[in-house]
C-alpha cells in the first residue's frame, strides 16, 4: 500500500513527510501468548540522531532492533523504515531493506575461522558483484576509521574484547548503512575498553551522518554517547564533549512493562522525578 494511501496518525503525518525520519515505530503492539512485549509504541529516529533505549531485562530493548528487522512481525502498529513499511512485507522484500541497515550483536558474533579481513568484508565477498580489489580497500578503509588497520589478517581469537567489538562494527559499517542497531555494544567490557567502543559510535553517527538505536543497560556508556560528539581538526579525529544542539539529537527511550515510560535527552533524564527512573539510576 502506498504511503499516501494509509490512515495517517499525527506521528506519521509528520514522520513520514519531506525530510522525514529515517526509522518511524507507529502504535506497535507485541505479546507473546498472554505476555505482553511492547504497548502503542510509537518513536521516530532521524537522519543522524541516536535513540538509546534503557529497561530492565525483559522489557523488550532488544525486541525493538528484532522488529526494524523484520524478524518479528507486530500484533498491530506500523514499522518504516527508509518510508518503506517493513511490517508487512515477505522476506524476500524485507533483503533489500536490511541491506541498508547494519546489526552489532552483543558478542560480536564472528566468523573464528575467518581473518579480521574475511569477517569485515564477509557480505561483499558474499553478496555482491564488486571486484576482490574493491572489497579490499573498502575493508582497509573501514578497519582504518576503527583504528584496526594493523590486525587485518589475525583470526578473531588473537584479539582483545574489545578489539572484536570493533571488528563487529566495521563489518557493519562495510556496506554503508543508513542505520546500525547495536544490542548490547559495550556489555562485559571493561570501562576503558567500553569506551573505545563508545567513540567508534559516535564516530559513525557524526561523521558518516549514520543513524543508530543502542540497546543498553550500561549507563555510563549511555551518557557518554548522549553528550559528546566526534570532530575533525587538522586531519585528526577527536571526540569532545557535545554543543547543546548536539545533545538534542540523542534520545533516551525507557521501556517499562511494555510502555514507554520516558523519552527525552540525557539531560532530561538526569532531572527526571520519576520514582522508578530514579531507582534504576541510583
Amino acid at each position: 500500500m502506498a504511503l499516501e494511501q494509509i490512515p495517517r496518525s499525527p506521528l506519521l503525518e509528520e514522520a513520514l513527510g519531506p525530510g522525514g525520519p529515517i526509522v518511524v515505530f507507529d502504535g506497535v503492539d507485541l505479546a507473546f501468548d498472554e505476555k505482553v512485549i511492547l504497548r502503542n509504541v510509537s518513536f521516530t529516529l532521524k537522519t543522524g540522531h541516536t535513540k538509546i533505549f534503557l529497561g530492565a531485562s525483559g522489557a523488550g530493548k532488544s525486541t525493538i532492533l528484532r522488529l526494524a528487522l523484520g524478524l518479528l512481525k507486530p500484533d498491530s502498529g506500523r514499522i518504516f523504515v527508509n518510508g518503506e513499511r517493513v511490517d508487512n512485507m515477505n522476506e524476500d522484500q524485507l533483503m533489500a531493506v536490511r541491506a541498508d541497515l547494519g546489526m552489532v550483536f552483543q558478542e560480536g558474533a564472528l566468523f573464528d575461522s575467518l581473518t579480521v579481513r574475511e569477517n569485515v568484508g564477509y557480505k561483499l565477498y558474499e553478496e555482491t558483484d564488486l571486484p576482490l580489489d574493491d572489497v579490499r580497500r573498502r575493508v582497509e578503509e573501514v578497519l582504518g576509521f576503527v583504528g584496526l588497520a594493523q590486525y587485518v589478517d589475525r583470526k578473531p581469537s588473537e584479539l582483545s574484547g574489545g578489539q572484536r567489538r570493533r571488528v563487529a562494527i566495521a563489518r557493519a559499517m562495510t556496506v554503508k548503512p543508513a542505520v546500525l542497531l547495536y544490542d548490547e555494544p559495550t556489555t562485559g567490557l571493561d570501562p576503558i575498553t567500553a569506551a573505545t567502543v563508545d567513540d567508534e559510535i559516535i564516530k559513525l553517527r557524526d561523521l558518516e551522518s549514520v543513524s543508530s538505536i543502542v540497546v543498553t543497560h550500561q549507563l555510563r556508556d549511555a551518557f557518554y554517547m548522549a553528550t559528546h560528539q566526534a570532530i575533525r581538526e587538522n586531519g585528526a579525529i577527536r571526540i569532545v564533549s557535545a554543543s547543546g544542539e548536539k545533545r538534542e539529537e540523542a534520545e533516551f527511550i525507557m521501556l517499562r512493562d511494555g510502555l514507554i515510560g520516558f523519552e527525552g535527552t540525557a539531560e532530561e533524564l538526569r532531572h527526571a522525578t520519576d520514582p522508578y527512573l530514579l531507582e534504576f539510576m541510583s
